[in-house]
């Protein structure tokens, strides 16, 4: 992630607070991983609360937080409790995707629901079936650099419309680099399938945008976002 640009995330969503008509005080971020979307949110005047089922990646999320008042919580954000209502929920860099199965999936939305105050908004961003099916698919993509190289494969399995990752990295520690492997999964689901469960849930469904923009999603969107009410 050391790629992604958090303040251009955290104007998008700020910008989707604005069209909505909503001001939210305290926000929920699902999925929070090193809290660098929290933290750049907390900076800006928000009270932030960063929810993760890693307790490396939160360690990290409070080192880099230290002197903020954030809140993190080492919990699995598909079965995920707070101690009260908020004003906005957020679940963002597809991490839904994460999410491997329907039930767990809905079993968020729903506590989503439970959480969030009325006429608070729901927003989270998915890699579309397009993505999985045609740009991830067994394909390997690698980035060279002086501080971080990675070799990333794919496998698609598009009967269980799950994705598997395997990523090799070599990070530069002093004079040497140092080799770490992981395997990442991530299940496909259509924008359908989603829309149904977000009805089930009882919020509405605002509005679909295509990757970072106020567009409708195209067929070829290989990111899009969902912008969800709780409330009509």
């Amino acid at each position: 992630m050391y790629d992604v640009n958090y303040k251009k995330w955290a104007d998008y969503i700020e910008e989707i607070f604005k069209i909505n008509g909503v001001k939210p005080s305290l926000i929920a971020d699902l999925g929070c991983g090193t809290g660098s979307f929290c933290i750049e949110m907390d900076k800006r005047g928000y009270d932030m609360i960063g929810i993760d089922l890693s307790p490396d990646m939160l360690d990290c999320a409070k080192k880099k937080s230290e002197g903020r008042d954030i809140l993190y919580l080492n919990q699995d954000m598909s079965n995920f409790e707070l101690y009260g209502t908020v004003d906005a929920i957020v679940c963002l860099m597809d991490s839904i995707n994460y999410l491997l199965y329907v039930k767990d999936v809905k079993r968020l939305v729903k506590l989503v629901k439970n959480y969030l105050n009325p006429g608070g908004l729901f927003i989270f961003d998915i890699n579309t079936p397009y993505k999985f099916r045609n740009i991830l698919k067994d394909n390997v993509f690698y980035d060279i650099s002086d501080e971080i190289t990675y070799v990333w494969q794919n496998r698609f399995d598009s009967k269980k419309k799950i994705c598997e990752f395997d990523i090799t990295f070599f990070i530069k520690e002093g004079k040497y680099y140092k080799k770490y492997d992981e395997v990442h999964y991530e299940r496909c689901y259509e924008i359908d399938e989603l829309k149904k469960i977000i009805a089930w849930s009882g919020l509405t469904l605002v509005n679909l945008y295509h990757d970072m923009t106020f567009n409708k999603p195209l067929a070829k969107s290989e990111r899009i976002f969902f912008v969800c009410k709780n409330g009509g």
